[in-house]
């Protein structure tokens, strides 16, 4: 076989399904120029006979075709080739079918008709990256056990091999928690992608999720939330609104305080719709319940449960100044917008009544530009303990990335931790916060 046969043999497969034949030829066209290996069919049943005789990586459909639409050709695939990944072709329309899509077929992007060949080339690209990261953890994370077994095998001679191999552990475990980071980092991009579906219909809500999600990590921080408690903060704050995606234009545009009684039924559902989305997402059950009450008053009179005082989550807490401090400043909640500094004391008259006065008191700090104290430390080695949490990469000597920030202290990664200093007299230090236990 020549070089070129085994490139092509190597080369991502992919799948492009659409009713209209300029369509396929135009994306034929554009991948096969760089070097992919592409398949076309012109329905959702062509599509998946031909998934039952070839294995492909990546499958792009469009949503509106007859017979069998995108979001149910894409339902069948994720259920039965759950590996291939799955990307939606439409127009801005057609909102609703995205959100059936993301729902039935656990799409990893949506594409928007017409669209820009460098944008399509990277978020393929991206994809692709992903699939193959997944692989390289599931590679890595297998690797470990095996390692594990090993050294669970040893017995005697048990010290001297775990000198013997700690490099190679420390080089496998640096490279699964790099892959790990990627991966984090690839999910957080993707919920900030979705985040911007209300704010693409363009208007007053441009840049809002943005603003709101950086205050509200700013107060969990200061409240000395742990890092997961923070993160869980900030994706609820991008995620805020996206049970606002089937309003209407009209409703969208109208605040507040000048809804009619049938708009503001609507509006009164919208977190119980984005709890709704959220569901088949285990890991975001957290963030799911965080928006759902993000309209709950500290006095017991918001919505949707009546919850008070601390019966609220802290994080629903903080979402609800946060939202409301921009809301003011950019006309959602009245139709007069409100200066930044005329916004201030308007949050803070709601101390007590529909914001917690612990939450008040930190952005108060936050406007006032009052700097936070000291949150780490550097300790040696010898006096860690479990729970701790680092507050800066372990480096060593040579550069290596022994653990990242963030990352909590256990009692077998602080004994392989002092195993790895001996050797400099234990004169090994680490950087960790002075107010976060996990």
């Amino acid at each position: 076989m020549s070089d070129t046969e085994l490139q092509q043999e190597s080369a991502p497969r992919l799948l492009f399904v659409d009713d209209e034949p300029n369509i396929l030829s135009s994306l034929r066209r554009l991948f096969r120029a760089r070097g992919y290996q592409v398949f076309v069919a012109n329905s959702g049943s062509e599509g998946l006979a031909l998934l039952e005789q070839e294995s492909v990586d990546l499958v792009i459909s469009d949503m509106r075709m007859p017979e069998m639409d995108g979001a149910a050709f894409l339902a069948q695939v994720r259920e039965r080739w759950p590996d291939c990944i799955r990307l939606l072709l439409t127009g801005y329309a057609d909102v609703q079918s995205i959100i059936e899509a993301i729902n039935n077929g656990e799409i990893y992007r949506y594409i928007t008709k017409p669209w820009d060949d460098n944008d399509i080339l990277l978020i393929v690209r991206q994809a692709l990256e992903r699939k193959k990261l997944e692989r390289e953890k599931n590679r890595l994370e297998e690797l470990t056990r095996r390692q594990n077994d090993e050294l669970r095998e040893l017995n005697g001679n048990l010290e001297k091999k775990v000198e013997e191999r700690t490099a190679d552990l420390w080089l496998a475990h640096s490279s699964l928690m790099e892959a790990n980071e990627k991966l984090k980092n690839n999910f957080l991009t993707s919920i900030k992608v979705f985040s911007s579906l209300i704010e693409m219909r363009g208007g007053k809500l441009a840049g809002h999720v943005r603003r709101v999600a950086d205050l509200s990590r700013k107060i969990a921080r200061r409240l000395g939330l742990d890092s997961k408690e923070i993160q869980e903060v900030f994706v609820a704050a991008l995620l805020a609104d996206i049970g606002k995606i089937g309003f209407s234009d009209d409703l969208l545009a109208t605040p507040v305080s000048q809804m009619t009684g049938d708009q503001l039924g609507q509006y009164h559902k919208h977190t119980l719709r984005a709890e709704e989305l959220l569901m088949p997402l285990p890991d975001l059950a957290g963030v799911a319940k965080i928006i759902r009450n993000q309209h709950e008053r500290f006095d017991g009179r918001g919505f949707p449960d009546q919850l008070s005082a601390a019966a609220i989550p802290l994080g629903s807490r903080i979402l609800s100044l946060a939202s409301d401090f921009d809301n003011l400043q950019i006309g959602v909640l009245a139709p007069k917008r409100v200066h930044h500094d005329e916004a201030v004391p308007l949050i803070l008259r709601g101390s007590g009544n529909r914001y917690d006065p612990k939450v008040v008191e930190v952005f108060q700090q936050i406007i006032a530009g009052i700097p936070e104290e000291p949150h780490d430390q550097e300790l040696n080695v010898l006096l860690l303990q479990p729970g701790m949490v680092l507050s800066a990469d372990v480096l060593s000597k040579d550069g290596l990335l022994l653990l990242p920030a963030e990352y909590v202290l256990d009692e077998h990664v602080i004994e392989r931790l002092q195993i790895f200093s001996e050797p400099f007299d234990h004169k090994m230090n680490v950087r960790i916060y002075t107010n976060r236990r996990k």
